[in-house]
């Protein structure tokens, strides 16, 4: 019924039906005084008997209110969009050359990859191969990893450590550490970290400061931030340009628009 309702709230269609009101709306008493909308101007006996016209209506024909909400659906992705791309030419910088970012590849490439992660995230995991392969395969290629712990208390303490460890590793030594502990079987946390750090010779006891000095915190906060902005749902999230590509979506799609980007400027040409 809140659908009906809703639907209500259209002068116009409201005016539609009140034509087509069943003998139920025409006995039932005139309204008391000119509301200042059409859809108040009705008594309750005519809104429940507009309200049958209308569930009706819908039973006999589904198509219509399927059709309904798909080009609501269409109308919510197109707003989404155009917030998002508002969000990505303001949070650019941030993106592309915040401090707090590892980056990965050529660090003066002529395009940049962001990639939002969690380090619990099995669909991460999995494009941890796409972005090696693209990484391998692209000598001009920037990567930036953005933690962005999402699945609770267990990531959110792997990426302090991790976070914590750029401080101690640089280069090839920061990436595999952020590759080992991706890799990671089970649920990664901060143990499984600290772990994963004593096995490459960091300083623990600097290491576990850090991670919660202010440079992590600023660190989190910031791509927390970001992603809230972008509306990043989940993880992985990949920003090429002025395109958002949510998911693992595989190797193609992503060395597509890096080739578009190089074309036109644009993720799509």
């Amino acid at each position: 019924m809140r659908l009906l309702r809703h639907l209500l709230s259209s002068v116009a269609l409201v005016g539609a039906l009140a034509s087509g009101v069943s003998s139920a709306v025409a006995q039932a008493p005139a309204p008391a005084q000119t509301a200042p909308t059409a859809a108040a101007a009705f008594t309750d006996v005519q809104r429940q008997a507009i309200e049958a016209i209308i569930k009706d209506y819908l039973v006999k024909n589904p198509d219509v209110l399927q059709e309904a909400i798909a080009e609501g659906e269409r109308r919510q992705q197109e707003t989404q969009k155009l917030a998002q791309s508002a969000a990505l030419k303001e949070s650019r910088e941030a993106l592309v050359n915040s401090p707090h970012g590892v980056v990965v590849g050529n660090p003066t490439g002529d395009v940049t990859l962001v990639e939002f992660f969690d380090y619990n995230c099995g669909y991460c995991r999995k494009a941890l191969a796409d972005i090696q392969t693209l990484v391998k395969g692209d000598p001009k290629l920037r990567v930036v990893l953005k933690d962005f712990p999402v699945l609770g208390a267990e990531s959110l303490e792997a990426s302090k450590i991790s976070l914590a460890a750029k401080q101690q590793l640089k280069g090839d030594k920061l990436f595999e550490f952020h590759v080992k502990l991706l890799e990671s079987k089970g649920r990664v946390n901060g143990e499984r970290a600290i772990a994963l750090a004593k096995d490459m010779g960091l300083d623990i006891a600097k290491l576990q400061k850090d991670a919660q000095g202010a440079e992590v915190k600023a660190a989190l906060a910031e791509n927390v931030g970001l992603g809230d902005k972008l509306g990043l749902s989940g993880t992985p999230a990949f920003i090429i340009g002025d395109e958002i590509i949510p998911g693992a979506v595989g190797v193609d799609p992503i060395r597509k628009t890096i080739g578009d980007i190089r074309q036109c400027g644009h993720a799509s040409c």
